[in-house]
């Protein structure tokens, strides 16, 4: 077996997931999410800011992705894996990366930041979703 990564396929899915954090994080919980963070929705940043947290956002993403097609590409010498459906084997990654890495992560965040359950919900579930898509781009583009 060869141990190789679509270079492509990553590219693509962190486009991709850029996109599906300006949509998750500005028209459909934008506004929830500001209000959970104390963010003034009359203060606009400052275009620097948002350019800095862009940039910061492509990185992440692109380090998500290039990590999760290594990983992926790993579980391939796992006796029957190929037998797991492409669909079926990013749904299983997705979901048990996000509960044993993102979990924890935005539980601490209700504990120790007193963050709320509603905010836990808008970022925890943006980053299932994003784990998803990536996953299934990675798996299904070899």
């Amino acid at each position: 077996m060869e141990f190789s990564i679509n270079f492509v396929a990553v590219l693509v899915a962190v486009v991709v997931n850029f996109i599906l954090g300006f949509i998750w994080y500005t028209p459909l919980f934008g506004k929830a999410w500001g209000k959970e963070m104390g963010y003034d929705p009359a203060v606009k940043p400052e275009n620097s800011i948002v350019i800095k947290g862009m940039a910061f956002m492509v990185i992440g993403n692109f380090l998500l992705a290039w990590v999760l097609a290594w990983t992926l590409a790993g579980w391939q010498f796992i006796p029957g894996s190929e037998k797991i459906s492409p669909l079926m084997n990013a749904m299983n990654s997705s979901f048990f990366l996000w509960l044993g890495f993102y979990v924890p992560v935005h539980l601490g965040a209700i504990v120790w930041e007193k963050k709320s359950w509603k905010l836990f919900a808008i970022n925890a579930g943006y980053h299932l979703i994003s784990l998803f898509v990536v996953a299934l781009i990675l798996t299904h583009w070899k």
